[in-house]
């Protein structure tokens, strides 16, 4: 754990003092001290790009009144910066008025070791690891043509300090490994991708060898993205895989669900707790709280011990992820959902681990109800518009489906519609659920932060597929 006074002329006394006086008067607040080390490493065209580390130390200071939030940060922990932040905020807030917020539970419970991945294993043996990747691949199949290979790797050190000199802490490991590869067959040329990560050491992920399952993987999905002939369009049935697709249910549905949207009324689901917005089969929770999971935290960025959020239950809309500041304004309590991408932005209610619960039916049951449609096992890119829910995600390995069977591989399939709608189209949802593979990173309000998604397989009824099928 960082000792954040260790190099600094600041005492915790002072920080304690400042603390508590600049936020005597507010509704809610908190410092925020973090450290981070963190590590990038690239392979591409046979040999190592680039080897970046890096390290980065500061704080967030924020102060809430009423709707009011006042932020200010510093990448130096001082006396005169923490006072200088202390004068931001009490002029940001000029009439302060509020009754600070003493209550926030604590937890014993840790969801991940306070770990270094980075010191865990030399740089000599991951460079080797990306080098036997680099020669696997190109072994293994003659028509590779381009192998990228990476690591990154991170860990973070946090300390809140709120009003009366209380104190939280968390250590968060974090890693991941990627594999790219490209074909070329007949002049064709197409690319795979796969990668595993979460709040482990790399040798957690990698132990036996493991690295060469994500290589067979990358390599499987490029092999299949070369034997793809165009997909068609118009309106069809679709069959969504288990694990990965269920981004689509974080960005259509979950983004919706999260209270700052709700509570300014922007969100499609604003008016609608209680109400059916899906169907009967769908189960939706956002669970911060799976261990080692990239999405899962131990307390959340404003020092609440994250939780299991049911969101829709059995089709019913029951809740909504909160931070401190916006549960407040919507008189309910937080989830444990306040996250920033570091000591340099402000507090948001954002998504953990974003998934839907497991049904009762198989996987084969639904592709067999399908006359013609189309079968998306996993997706690249995506917009969504939060306003209404609408969205475009692109399929990065999609099947056809004709009488009931699994036919060719389809490139180019773009799946569009909007999450209010997709959710009461689910006519059958599988037995089969699973995590993703840990990559996910979530967007917003120009801030990303690591997530996780699971689902099962499902079936929706209705979806407008564009594709490249003339």
């Amino acid at each position: 754990m960082s000792n954040f006074f260790n190099k600094s002329d600041l005492t915790r006394q002072d920080t304690d003092k400042i603390v508590s006086e600049t936020l005597k008067n507010c509704d809610d607040g908190e410092l925020y001290l973090e450290e981070s080390k963190s590590e990038s490493i690239l392979l591409d065209d046979n040999k190592i790009k680039s080897s970046n580390y890096s390290s980065d130390l500061g704080f967030g200071f924020r102060a809430i009144s009423d709707e009011v939030v006042a932020y200010s940060y510093s990448n130096e922990i001082s006396k005169d910066s923490l006072k200088s932040s202390s004068e931001n905020l009490k002029s940001t807030l000029k009439s302060i008025k509020g009754t600070y917020n003493h209550e926030i539970p604590k937890t014993n419970k840790k969801l991940y070791k306070d770990i270094n991945p980075i010191e865990q294993k030399t740089l000599k043996s991951k460079l080797e690891i990306l080098n036997k990747v680099n020669d696997f691949l190109r072994k293994k199949d003659g028509s590779v043509k381009q192998v990228t290979a990476s690591f990154a790797g991170e860990q973070k050190s946090i300390e809140i300090i709120r009003s009366g000199g209380e104190v939280i802490t968390d250590v968060r490991p974090l890693i991941r490994f990627n594999v790219s590869v490209m074909l070329e067959k007949n002049g064709r040329k197409e690319t795979g991708v796969y990668g595993i990560g979460g709040r482990q050491s790399y040798d957690d992920y990698l132990k036996n060898d493991n690295w060469k399952n994500v290589c067979e993987e990358a390599l499987r999905i490029a092999s299949v993205n070369l034997e793809s002939k165009p997909a068609p369009a118009g309106e069809m049935k679709v069959v969504l895989g288990p694990g990965w697709p269920a981004i689509l249910i974080h960005e259509a549905i979950g983004h919706g669900l999260e209270g700052d949207f709700n509570r300014k009324k922007t969100s499609a689901f604003h008016n609608l707790i209680g109400q059916r917005v899906a169907s009967e089969g769908v189960t939706i929770v956002d669970d911060g709280t799976i261990d080692n999971r990239r999405g899962s935290l131990t307390i959340d960025d404003e020092g609440t011990p994250t939780e299991r959020t049911v969101l829709i239950e059995k089709g019913i809309l029951k809740g909504f992820m909160q931070d401190r500041h916006n549960a407040r304004l919507m008189n309910t309590k937080s989830t444990g959902s306040g996250r920033r991408e570091n000591y340099r932005h402000i507090v948001l209610p954002r998504m953990r681990n974003t998934m839907m619960l497991s049904g009762n039916q198989t996987q084969d049951e639904m592709i067999k109800s399908v006359d013609k449609g189309i079968f998306a096992v996993s997706f690249g890119g995506g917009q969504v518009d939060i306003t209404s829910g609408k969205f475009v995600f692109n399929c990065t390995e999609a099947y056809e489906i004709n009488n009931g069977k699994i036919g060719s591989p389809i490139k180019g399939a773009t799946l569009i519609g909007d999450g209010p709608s997709i959710l009461k189209e689910v006519s059958m949802v599988g037995n089969d659920m699973m995590m993703d593979p840990g990559i996910g990173t979530c967007g917003k309000a120009g801030q990303g932060v690591p997530v996780g998604v699971a689902q099962p397989s499902i079936l929706i009824d209705k979806m407008t597929v564009g594709g490249t099928k003339l």
